[in-house]
């Protein structure tokens, strides 16, 4: 994964797209009425931290129990307080990973989202940095 510093973003210009009232329902369908609540801006949902937001795109599926699948783009806040039980992004010895940060005993641990693989422990040798804290996620599925 490439995360470019978060001096290199743009500013861009705010597009506002219609929010419809009226929920989607992943039950039973119901009928939809079609009433516009507002314009939503996606910046505005999505990031918190304007000058310490970032966005990097997620490569391998260690994290798809917590939604975030292959070739996702993840939202991420590096002025956000990386503790216990959120997603991070880290630099671990020169290699950048998602995963859910977890401390216990002192000891610090990186840990997927996904049976198919292992906690990494993060050992007082090794170089580690925490870049930022996952805020959102952006799946495509077609």
């Amino acid at each position: 994964m490439t995360i470019p510093p978060p001096s290199l973003l743009e500013a861009r210009s705010s597009i506002r797209l219609p929010l419809y009232s009226s929920k989607v329902v992943a039950g039973f369908p119901s009928p939809a009425d079609d009433h516009m609540e507002r314009a939503l801006d996606l910046n505005e949902e999505l990031i918190r931290n304007k000058t310490a937001t970032f966005f990097a795109r997620a490569q391998g599926d260690s994290m798809r129990d917590a939604g975030i699948n292959d070739r996702a783009i993840l939202i991420i806040d590096k002025a956000a307080t990386p503790t216990d039980g959120k997603i991070v992004v880290a630099l671990l010895d020169g290699q950048f990973t998602v995963k859910r940060l977890r401390k216990r005993s002192g000891r610090i641990f990186l840990v997927p989202a996904n049976p198919d693989y292992n906690p990494i422990e993060v050992g007082e040798d090794q170089d580690f940095e925490i870049w930022g804290i996952v805020t959102a996620v952006i799946n495509q599925f077609s």
